[in-house]
């Protein structure tokens, strides 16, 4: 592994680092936290630490050194948790992230001599006075009485002396007594032996600051043992040879020693105790690069046994929790698996990394199968050649694959809201309006390329909804309402998509100051007879903002427009919820996957066309006095009672040909999020199957009412519908309030 992919995989680690603190503090600044809490958040910036000093970056090893000694501080007790200290050890994260991002992209470190300063303050060496006590006795030496203020309860004692005999010490020199009362109670010690192994070297650590590491905890080296540096013929710099022996202080504890070597996990073996021996030096032999099998076994047993043979060295690969050193585990789970039937489940939380591109690889691959399988069953059928039995077994194997596939890109939703925190606080310094965070559904789950591209989008609407929704405390008292705002943010699973809502209990949208400010653009004209929706929907105009001033926020139009076209980027929609005084409620409406999906093939004409199946409620051919017409050239089906409009294919898509009234196809009621359900026409409907997206903006160009195109089995290029937006398009806003 180069060193460049060893750094990817430290940095990849430093965000799954922050995101653990980030948790872990939100639990302290809601109250909920427990020991373990504070020892996680501890344990993520001492891990960032540790792989800063690895790869050489100064500037965040020494931003982190002050974060961990305040967090081991708290960790202790010494210092409590308070509203002040949480504000502060966020503030202090956050920073971290930006040192991270700094030494990610090379650029400057962010200023954070102030913020050290801070946390220098809080630490409980700087508590209760304790340095200007000690000053006083050399400022003031006439002075005979004790000084009481002393919070050193050991040390009380020796200034209990008479002025003659503190006279005559410092005539003397040196008064013998103190070293001889320390002979009498000496300390009690304890003896901690490593010895880094040759992983140490190759993964990118750095075990001389792991020595002095343990030196900085007080540690004294009593011993280096040498005795296993073979001669210079033999010896292999790859290789660890050297051990230590260091003798430790009472306070320091084992756990303190331990996460030390968090970073490097069992590459470096540890014993503890005075009957302990330091490890055996673990040989690793260089198997040659052609030789596909496992490493020969001749010289490792012997090696390998003395090293298992110091038995308080094995906790320590049971305490690692980072999954770079997994990458021993596919050989041994193998050599398992071979020996007993049926294989043991893997443990809770194993895991690889993997490079993204042999992911996208493998989806891409998986598209593939999917349209292979689709074309032989299409080629079989129309030679006459049955064999439904494979071709069942065929389908059901290439859609399992597809959804294993699938939910290996698939990822948490919580990795984007996991930022909103940070965003909130931001805000908060800027406008000065405290924001309460409320998350539903941070376990959902979708596509990690629908996550990556989430995130802007996101942060635009949660920045529009405090500066524009959420009043400031002053309002929102006058309005009965608690002086904190509330942002709630939700996702779920509904019928083949998730939806994402970014809810905020402000004013709401002030539809008359909308439209006015809409007027002035020109956006739309004075006569203009709008409903509410539309009204609402003037914020997504480009240049649009009712902002009063120019901020470093909002003020510029730039923002909410560049919100719809990104979420239109990721084939969905957005829609607006909003009631004046009560509040505004964004809901995002995206696809799980953009690479697969279920789809039902239609005709239209001499066009094939594609809906796509989560959008379906139900196909029905019409009976007699159930489509109703509404004007001149519209027409409403009855559906149990409910009319809905019905909106024709051809008409709607443009088609040369195809059925223009209901009773000359087939109508499919669709469902959709800003217009409610409605009849899409269709001259027939021929298949039901799996189909592989392929962008027609990158391909081609934008298309209204197209979300894309699809091979089909044949080898056809089909287009596939965007429901909401044709529907959207085709019926006009006072019609589907009618509906």
């Amino acid at each position: 592994m180069s060193p460049e992919e060893i750094q990817q995989i430290f940095f990849a680690e430093c965000e799954e680092s922050l995101a653990a603190a980030e948790s872990g503090l939100a639990a302290c600044q809601a109250g909920t936290q427990d020991a373990d809490t504070v020892n996680a958040v501890f344990r993520a910036v001492h891990s960032i630490k540790g792989g800063a000093g690895a790869f050489g970056y100064v500037a965040l090893q020494a931003y982190t050194h002050t974060f961990e000694t305040l967090l081991s501080d708290v960790r202790e007790g010494l210092v409590a948790i308070e509203s002040k200290l949480v504000d502060l050890l966020l503030r202090a994260l956050d920073t971290l992230s930006d040192h991270v991002e700094a030494a990610r992209e090379g650029g400057d470190a962010p200023a954070d001599a102030a913020l050290i300063s801070e946390m220098e303050a809080s630490m409980a060496a700087n508590a209760g006075g304790a340095p200007e006590a000690a000053v006083e006795p050399a400022v003031e030496p006439e002075v005979s009485e004790p000084d009481t203020t002393d919070s050193d309860a050991e040390g009380s004692a020796d200034y209990e002396l008479d002025l003659d005999a503190l006279l005559d010490d410092l005539t003397a020199g040196f008064d013998p007594a103190p070293a001889k009362a320390a002979e009498a109670a000496p300390e009690k010690r304890w003896k901690v032996h490593l010895r880094p192994h040759s992983g140490a070297m190759r993964n990118g650590s750095e075990p001389l600051l792991m020595v002095r590491e343990i030196a900085s905890l007080g540690g004294e080296c009593v011993h280096c043992d040498v005795s296993q540096v073979p001669p210079l013929d033999a010896f292999d710099p790859a290789q660890g040879y050297l051990g230590w022996t260091f003798s430790m202080p009472e306070a320091a504890s084992e756990d303190s020693v331990r996460e030390i070597f968090d970073f490097i996990g069992d590459d470096c073996a540890l014993a503890f105790g005075e009957d302990a021996d330091i490890p055996e030096v673990k040989i690793v032999a260089a198997a040659p690069k052609p030789a596909p099998a496992p490493a020969p076994a001749a010289p490792a047993p012997v090696s390998e046994a003395k090293v298992a043979a110091p038995q308080p060295a094995t906790p320590v690969a049971a305490a690692q929790p980072e999954p770079v050193p997994v990458q021993e585990a596919p050989g041994d789970v193998g050599a398992k698996a071979a020996q007993a039937a049926p294989p043991a489940p893997p443990a809770g939380g194993q895991s690889i990394r993997i490079d993204l591109f042999k992911l996208d690889r493998l989806i891409d691959l998986v598209g593939e199968l999917v349209i292979a399988q689709a074309m032989l069953v299409q080629r079989l059928g129309a030679n006459g050649i049955t064999a439904n039995e494979e071709l069942s077994l065929l389908e059901t194997l290439t859609r399992d694959i597809q959804e294993s596939a699938m939910s290996i890109r698939a990822q948490p939703i919580s990795s984007v809201f996991s930022r909103v925190p940070r965003i909130l606080r931001e805000l908060a310094s800027s406008t000065g309006k405290h924001v309460k965070l409320d998350v539903i559904g941070e376990t959902t789950e979708l596509d990690k390329t629908v996550i990556e591209r989430l995130g802007e989008p996101l942060t635009h609407l949660i920045r529009n909804a405090v500066d524009h929704g959420i009043e400031s405390a002053e309002d929102r008292i006058a309005a009965g309402k608690a002086p904190e705002g509330t942002l709630t943010l939700s996702a779920e699973h509904r019928s083949g998509r998730i939806l994402i809502s970014i809810a905020d209990d402000g004013a709401g949208i002030n539809r008359e100051r909308v439209l006015a400010k809409a007027v002035e653009k020109g956006i739309v004209s004075a006569e203009a007879q709008l409903s509410a929706e539309e009204i609402d929907n003037l914020i997504f105009a480009p240049g649009f903002s009712t902002a009063q001033t120019v901020s470093n926020i909002s003020g510029r139009g730039v923002g909410m427009d560049v919100v719809r076209q990104n979420v239109k980027d990721l084939g969905g929609r957005i829609t607006i919820d909003s009631t004046p005084g009560k509040g505004t409620t964004f809901i995002l409406t995206l696809p799980l996957t953009l690479a697969i999906s279920d789809g039902m093939i239609v005709n239209v004409g001499d066009q094939t066309l594609v809906v796509p199946l989560a959008s379906v409620v139900e196909s029905l051919r019409p009976g007699d006095g159930e489509v109703q017409g509404l004007g001149s050239n519209r027409n409403m089906l009855n559906v149990r009672g409910r009319f809905i409009p019905i909106v024709s294919l051809r008409s709607a898509l443009g088609a040369s040909s195809g059925a223009l009234t209901p009773d000359e196809g087939v109508l499919i009621v669709v469902d959709t999020e800003s217009t409610g359900q409605a009849a899409l026409l269709v001259d027939e409907i021929q298949d039901q199957r799996q189909f592989v997206i392929k962008s027609l903006a990158t391909n081609f160009r934008p298309v209204d009412g197209v979300a894309g195109a699809t091979i089909l089995g044949d080898g056809r290029v089909a287009l596939i519908v965007d429901v909401d937006g044709l529907v959207s398009n085709a019926v006009p806003g006072q019609e589907r309030q009618a509906a």
